[in-house]
This record gives C-alpha cells, sequence and structure tokens, in this order.
C-alpha cells in the first residue's frame, strides 16, 4: 500500500516536472501579462473615473515588464525562434544543420555561462545596497534577479537543444 502511494506521489511529480518543462516560460510571461492589464486597468479607472491617481501602478507594471522580456529570452530559446540565417543552413543536409546548430547551441552555452556570474555580481551589488523601489518600497534585488534567473534558464533550455541536436548530429535520433 505505501509503495503504490510512494509510486502515485513520484509519478505526480514526474508530470508536475514535465509541465514546467514545456510550460514554465509561457505560464509566467501570462501571468505578468495579465498582471500588467489588470494594474493599468485598474490605474486607468482610477484616474478617469475616480479623479485619483496611484503611485505605486506604473512602478510594478514596469517591474513585471523587465521580468518578461527576461523570461521571453529563455521562451525564445527553447522554441528555436532566435534571429538566425535560415537560409544559409537550408543549404546543408539534415545532419549537416544539426552539426550548424550544435555548434551555434554551444557559442549560445558560452555567452550566456560567461554572463551568468556578471549577472551573480549584479544581484550582489544590489542586495547589498538595500535599494528599495520608491513608490512600492520592494527590494531591488527582486528586481534585479531577472538577469540571473533568465540566464539559468537559458542555459538549461540551451543544454536541452543542444543535446537534441548533438543526437541528430551523430547520427543517433531521427527526429528533431
Amino acid at each position: 500500500m505505501l509503495r503504490t502511494e510512494e509510486l502515485r506521489l513520484q509519478k505526480r511529480g514526474i508530470m508536475m516536472l514535465k509541465w514546467l518543462d514545456e510550460n514554465l516560460e509561457e505560464f509566467l510571461m501570462g501571468a505578468f501579462l495579465i498582471g500588467m492589464v489588470l494594474i493599468m486597468g485598474v490605474q486607468v479607472l482610477a484616474r478617469y473615473v475616480f479623479g485619483a491617481s496611484l503611485s505605486w501602478s506604473e512602478e510594478i507594471t514596469r517591474y513585471l515588464f523587465i521580468w518578461s522580456g527576461f523570461i521571453s529570452v529563455s521562451y525564445c530559446t527553447k522554441k528555436c525562434i532566435s534571429i538566425k540565417i535560415e537560409q544559409f543552413v537550408a543549404m546543408f543536409p539534415r545532419r549537416g544543420k544539426a552539426v550548424f546548430k550544435v555548434v551555434n547551441h554551444t557559442i549560445e552555452l558560452a555567452l550566456f555561462l560567461y554572463l551568468i556570474p556578471y549577472s551573480v555580481l549584479y544581484l550582489k551589488s544590489a542586495f547589498e545596497s538595500g535599494q528599495v523601489s520608491p513608490a512600492c518600497h520592494i527590494p531591488m534585488y527582486y528586481i534585479q534577479a531577472a538577469p540571473l534567473v533568465s540566464f539559468l534558464l537559458v542555459t538549461f533550455r540551451i543544454l536541452q537543444r543542444w543535446i537534441i541536436e548533438f543526437k541528430v548530429a551523430v547520427g543517433k535520433d531521427q527526429e528533431v
């Protein structure tokens, strides 16, 4: 009985991880967008209907936009919708394309691995400064954590794509 319960919980955990892998960026960007729309809607309502402006709405919207922008980098990496030279890559056979993509992903990976320590230093300096946002008094390290979180997510997504393309390049996998 206990073993079946453990298996059920394990299966649920795996399903949750799979859902996060497939939907994390979309969920976060959707939540941020909904938050921005609702906050700005309340701001417009307060200003034009009640004649009172909210001091915090633009600040929160700006911070949600910043997070959304950084998370979108990971989304674009996951979906392979970054700027690229399609016509050049299309000239190669299937394995040649995969080799080109592996090289491309390796360069991207090196770039983001290079940026991660700097984003850690940036976050550390924000944490040590104790700076807070003007209107909401939110610690700025919550906002300045966006680059680090994004670069870590992008690195993970690049590794996922790299493994897929590497299998194709060496002829181990027939699906991209």
